[in-house]
């Protein structure tokens, strides 16, 4: 090996549950970190983890967990549950970064109540609590937020039943302009917490929001053995001419 190669910082990312967790694209936030990664010269190496497999959070930087239907949501949970949520938390704690859409924001929250009553307690890990609902959130949404210290409009798609409230000292992701975000009520989407990103927009979303992953994969690198300094990624032009575009069409 090259001494070129040998100093090519490494992006260990973890997918949890990819068979399990993956609606409406969300593998898609797995293909736009490698490549974002690639052009920043960056290697990626991406493990899949997921029912009976065990979770050692040393071994990751970034990790990311998509949406999944109800009948494989609750396979999944039980088995965050027994197997995983030490390390999880443990991870969460040492401000690993963590990307979770939909069922998997849900997942790691307080509790979901079904629309039968039904208490699903969660790992508690982020301050919020989500009641299921008759009626579905579904539709394309835009929102404002701040990503590495500047004002950001991000789009995706989202489609839930659940509607999500956050604790009054929970921080929310950002602020719904078009469509429903976490509920019907209170305009917010999302949630942060630590590195920990929670959010209900599908899309893919991060290769509809290509800033939000070069953020995660600057802080990410943070918790990696080497340190770079991240380059201009190609075609900032057109990926806000694109993004424009989208905003317009809402």
């Amino acid at each position: 090996m090259n001494d070129q190669n040998e100093q090519q910082p490494i992006l260990r990312i973890c997918h949890l549950y990819p068979d399990e967790m993956n609606l409406y694209g969300d593998y898609g936030n797995i293909i736009a970190l490698k490549k974002r990664a690639e052009w920043m010269g960056i290697k990626t190496v991406v493990t899949n983890i997921g029912i009976g497999d065990t979770l050692v959070s040393d071994d990751f930087d970034l990790f990311f967990m998509g949406g999944g239907m109800d009948i494989d949501q609750i396979d999944v949970f039980e088995d965050l549950k027994e197997n995983k949520k030490d390390e999880i938390k443990k991870a969460v704690e040492q401000e690993k970064v963590f990307l979770l859409v939909c069922g998997a924001y849900q997942l790691f929250g307080k509790y979901f109540l079904t629309v039968d009553n039904q208490r699903i307690e969660g790992l508690g890990i982020l301050g919020i609590e989500t009641i299921g609902g008759n009626e579905r959130c579904i539709g394309n949404i835009s929102v404002k937020t701040e990503i590495d210290g500047e004002e950001a409009t991000l789009v995706g798609f989202e489609n839930h039943s659940g509607q999500t409230f956050l604790d009054k000292d929970t921080t929310p992701f950002a602020i719904v302009e078009k469509g429903f975000g976490n509920n019907t009520k209170d305009n917010y989407e999302g949630v942060r917490y630590k590195n920990v990103i929670g959010t209900y927009m599908h899309g893919s979303f991060l290769p509809k929001n290509p800033e939000v992953a070069d953020y995660l994969i600057k802080l990410s690198i943070g918790h990696s053995d080497k340190q770079i300094v991240l380059t201009n990624l190609p075609s900032k032009k057109e990926e806000l001419e694109a993004k424009t575009a989208i905003v317009t069409s809402l």
